[in-house]
């Protein structure tokens, strides 16, 4: 499969794509005009806010720091934080 995110990134002069393998893959600039695409490229591309994406989907639920504060348990909000920065430190912002 194609990113097609990579493309764009790599190619703004790159603004409408059909297909989603290289077989079928086909970048047009804003005329309708073919682009040549290094397939090699756009597949090492590595997306550099990938880590927003990871950080979001491994950070606990806040709901868990709130329903510490409600219940004035220190343990809970402590172990919430320690959390978050565990998350912080394992994807580090520009990292993928």
């Amino acid at each position: 499969m194609i990113n097609p995110n990579a493309v764009y990134a790599l190619y703004p002069n790159v603004k409408s794509t059909t297909g989603d393998v290289e077989e079928t893959f086909i970048a047009f600039d804003i005329d309708g005009n073919e682009v040549a695409i290094n397939f090699s490229l756009v597949n090492a591309w590595v997306d550099p806010n990938a880590w927003k994406d990871l950080r979001i989907n491994a950070y606990p639920p806040a709901t868990d720091y709130l329903d510490g504060i409600v219940k004035s348990d220190q343990v809970q909000i402590d172990k919430y934080i320690a959390d978050c920065l565990a998350v912080k430190a394992q994807y580090p912002k520009g990292s993928e």
